[in-house]
């Protein structure tokens, strides 16, 4: 039995459904109501929280291999407590289980925020870590501190592996996370940037955590990255897709601070999210590169979708799943 958190999510459906196709038997929880995609009438369902211990500790029975992919990602100031809380203390009660239970392995969902993104000196790789000077994200802050509590686990002799993906491609919910780009795109958002990141597709992330769990690897953790790419191009290429307008109005740095205050001061008055904080205002002007070489280095034959791909497939899905012309 694989027990997989975090279902709702883009990596975590994504990832279920890749086991299930293998003919595995797959473990979620879910907190609300069971989520619809395929294959998912396959999964054992368990009704539970990460916070919970005693609905974990019921989901964890019988199984031998762990994803973690459940956390929270939001870079609103008034969601940070209730984000450090999610993906610090649920990390540490998974871990916990895993040890208790005696898993075999645990895969952890980590993410490139942990290693602090803010770095416009040379390319980030898997030796750096978050610190205030280079992130500004509560959230890189939040799963830096998640990883702890997995070193910590491994310290008391779990086997355990983590994947830092950059920003993920793929058909989830273009409501929020990564795919909202999709609907930006789709919106014909007008703004960009000049700032660079890498990306990656989906079904790699959830091959490479794949490949790992069933690899002798422990003790380490990867970046997932397709290609660096600027946001301007990535946008450009989602809007052609589309056959929408590609952004056309470039985002100046005293622009952006001027709109992620108006937003603040708006989401003051109004208590809704702000479209722009002052973490993303920063993100989103970097110029940061991911170096993705240790894990080609170590499974040779792993080879990453060209991002081309990627954003075709995924725009051909959401088409069809939202019926767009």
């Amino acid at each position: 039995m694989i027990f997989v958190t975090g279902a709702t999510g883009l990596v975590g459906s994504h990832l279920i459904q890749s086991l299930v196709e293998k003919g595995l038997s797959v473990r979620a929880i879910y907190r609300n109501s069971i989520p619809v995609f395929k294959h998912a009438d396959q999964v054992n369902w368990v009704k539970g929280d990460l916070l919970d211990v005693t609905s974990l500790d019921e989901a964890m029975q019988g199984v031998v291999q762990v994803y973690h992919c459940a956390a929270i990602v939001s870079f609103a100031p008034k969601q940070a407590a209730t984000m450090l809380q999610a993906n610090i203390e649920g990390t540490a009660n998974v871990v916990n289980a895993c040890i208790q239970h005696t898993i075999n392995k645990l895969v952890y969902v980590s993410s490139v925020a942990a290693l602090g993104r803010i770095r416009e000196d040379g390319a980030v790789n898997e030796t750096m870590n978050w610190t205030p000077e280079t992130s500004n994200s509560m959230y890189g802050k939040s799963k830096y501190l998640a990883e702890m509590e997995v070193w910590r686990g491994m310290g008391e002799g779990l086997n355990v592996a983590i994947v830092n993906p950059v920003i993920i491609l793929g058909a989830g919910d273009w409501n929020k996370g990564s795919s909202e780009i999709f609907k930006s795109a789709y919106d014909e958002f007008p703004w960009y940037t000049k700032g660079v990141s890498g990306f990656v597709d989906v079904l790699d992330v959830i091959d490479a955590m794949q490949l790992l769990m069933q690899s002798d690897v422990q003790g380490q953790r990867y970046i997932i990255s397709g290609a660096n790419k600027p946001y301007q191009e990535i946008f450009a290429r989602i809007a052609t897709a589309f056959n929408k307008r590609p952004p056309h109005k470039k985002v100046t740095p005293l622009l952006a601070a001027i709109v992620w205050r108006l937003e603040a001061f708006k989401g003051m008055i109004t208590g809704k999210a702000p479209l722009l904080t002052k973490e993303t205002a920063a993100t989103a002007q970097a110029v940061v590169h991911f170096d993705n070489t240790k894990f080609l280095n170590a499974f040779p034959a792993f080879k990453y979708i060209s991002i081309d791909e990627t954003i075709s497939r995924v725009a051909a899905t959401l088409k069809e799943l939202h019926q767009l012309k």
